[in-house]
């Protein structure tokens, strides 16, 4: 079995150990979210940008702080075209590596990068930008009581397609629709690994998903599905 597939496969066996988390949405409607890991980048995420204009997309975004303080228009203009921003900590430092303290310093950080970046008031995102996703998916229930506490929302994934090692476009397209299914929220990289191919597997993967009837919707929706079903 290929490494892809067990991502699917561990998602499937954590989501029931850890229902506060958001692995996927409803199961009702064709619906599928495609988020984004490790950017904004400054070549990457632009291109990436034209293909979901193209197709008219809402996707979700899950920043590092030091990528927004690096690429701040690219920063900004995701935000105005209305995708939904999430954080991935202040650095791609795994969460078990950091203490209680230095955890939330990296997400404020992120929060104080995007308040900047977007021209937003920082009481604003901190409001309204809760969302997490741990770097590597790695967590532990301890990181997830605290990020409760602190009223974040953990967010992981259906379908990880290991675009970030560069197996080849048509590749990662090929597992994303063999996996794919109602309410699957989908991973992909728009940053240094992975970034290189984003904008071409998004410009494969999109008409394929939409020839299948399947509507784009974003993390908040989907949690919305999560709540109610």
């Amino acid at each position: 079995m290929e490494i892809a597939s067990l991502y699917s496969l561990a998602s499937r066996i954590l989501e029931p150990l850890f229902p506060h988390c958001l692995w996927k949405g409803g199961t009702d409607a064709l619906t599928v979210a495609l988020s984004f890991d490790d950017g904004p980048h400054p070549k990457y995420t632009p291109q990436l940008l034209t293909e979901l204009e193209r197709y008219q997309i809402p996707a979700s975004f899950f920043w590092l702080g030091v990528c927004v303080e690096q690429a701040p228009e690219i920063a900004r203009a995701i935000y105005q075209q209305g995708h939904w921003i999430g954080l991935h900590g202040y650095t791609h430092r795994s969460f078990p590596r950091l203490s209680a303290a230095e955890l939330n310093q990296s997400l404020e950080k992120t929060q104080v990068a995007i308040a900047r970046a977007c021209q937003l008031p920082l009481s604003e995102v901190k409001q309204r930008i809760r969302d997490v996703r741990p770097p590597n998916g790695l967590f532990t229930p301890q990181i997830l009581n605290q990020l409760r506490q602190e009223h974040y929302r953990p967010v992981m994934w259906t379908i990880a397609p290991e675009d970030w090692v560069r197996p080849g476009v048509s590749v990662v397209v090929k597992r994303v629709m063999r996996q794919v299914s109602k309410g699957s929220l989908i991973v992909l990289h728009d940053g240094v690994y992975g970034g290189e191919d984003i904008a071409e597997i998004v410009a494969l993967l999109a008409p394929q998903l939409l020839a299948q009837g399947y509507q784009f919707v974003t993390i908040d929706d989907l949690w919305r599905q999560h709540i109610f079903n």
